[in-house]
């Protein structure tokens, strides 16, 4: 079971674009990837069979396996789960459709958190530590998680047999107490207005990211800095440490007065830390401090781009009310902040 992004290349293909992601001889680091990629196809030949789990826009996901110098293409994997549902799921998902116990699974994912939920969830499937693209290969072979000493002819056609089986197969995928598991990571976020030590990745963020990304402003440091030294604006970053690993600033959130209405103009995050409440913590914060700052309402704003559908709902999942709309989908939404319910319960907030 493989993970993609940092994974099977280097990159995050939503946001880098194919073109971007490291796989192959052109760039210093592709080389490595496309060995591991090499290995993985290789353990076909021994009755391995490969499915993929990842994050992903499923088109994101089949352009970066489509990529000219990728080893690995879209049949070589009997299930693809590229999608923002909890790994996990996905996993119990693929079990179901191929008839397979937890225990036949090796889950490959470059993320610590990412496996740790999946040990946690799913006990009987090995998570490997991957750490470092080029001891991939080194981990999972010295695991011995592949050994076999008999090789049958129906072995050499587990992956066409699985395909037909995944085909066949309509999964129901239940998940339980995934916030027990959220509660496990030992999440604290620390939510500030913009500061100048982190302007220039603040900045970074807001021409890089391009999935989880509402309005798409592009941001020079000038702008950060702008926008955060004037009285008008409410500015938010957000750093994200778990009991693996400090994150960094993940998200940004930037609003505008408007009379008693804050108009959000920015508003981004990083998809690594997807489904961990990042963005409730935000979201929680920024209408405290918005309410606090005498504002009665935020208003916020969705434009579509060939990346960014994943949060074409984003507001109304929080209660906002849709108030306009044009022929090229362009979206507007507004709270009325006395009707705001907080939802943070699984992160720790460090204003």
């Amino acid at each position: 079971m493989l993970d993609l992004d940092n994974t099977l290349w280097g990159g995050i293909v939503g946001d880098d674009g194919v073109d971007g992601i490291a796989i192959g001889p052109e760039v210093p680091e592709g080389q490595v990837y496309a060995e591991f990629q090499s290995y993985c196809k290789a353990l076909q030949t021994i009755g391995v069979v490969l499915a993929v789990d990842s994050k992903n826009d499923e088109a994101n996901a089949l352009a970066g396996l489509n990529h000219p110098d990728s080893v690995l293409h879209p049949d070589d994997f009997v299930c693809i789960k590229a999608n923002w549902d909890p790994k996990d799921q996905n996993l119990k998902a693929i079990a179901a459709e191929l008839s397979l116990g937890a225990d036949s699974f090796v889950f490959a994912d470059d993320n610590p958190a990412e496996r740790a939920i999946v040990a946690a969830q799913l006990p009987g499937v090995a998570t490997p530590v991957l750490d470092g693209a080029e001891n991939y290969i080194k981990m999972l072979d010295h695991g011995g998680y592949f050994e076999t000493t008999i090789l049958s002819g129906d072995d050499l056609k587990k992956t066409a047999q699985y395909h037909a089986r995944a085909q066949a197969a309509q999964a129901q995928a239940a998940f339980a107490d995934y916030g027990q598991y959220l509660d496990s990571l030992e999440m604290t976020a620390t939510i500030r207005p913009f500061e100048a030590v982190y302007m220039q990745r603040i900045a970074q963020l807001t021409n890089k990211s391009n999935q989880f990304n509402l309005t798409t402003l592009r941001c020079t440091e000038d702008d950060i800095r702008s926008m955060a030294e004037k009285p008008d604006w409410i500015t938010l970053y957000g750093k994200l440490v778990d009991k693996f690993a400090d994150n960094g600033v993940v998200t940004v959130v930037a609003g505008q007065a408007q009379g008693q209405t804050l108009c959000l103009r920015l508003w981004l995050m990083s998809c690594r830390v997807l489904k961990r409440g990042m963005e409730d913590a935000m979201m929680d914060t920024l209408a405290a401090k918005a309410a606090a700052a005498g504002y009665t309402a935020l208003e916020g704003y969705y434009y579509p781009t060939a990346k960014n559908a994943m949060v074409r709902e984003f507001y109304a999942g929080y209660g906002f009310e849709k108030t306009a709309e044009d022929a090229d989908g362009n979206t507007t939404w507004r709270l009325d902040l006395a009707a705001y319910n907080p939802r943070c319960p699984h992160i720790k907030i460090e204003t």
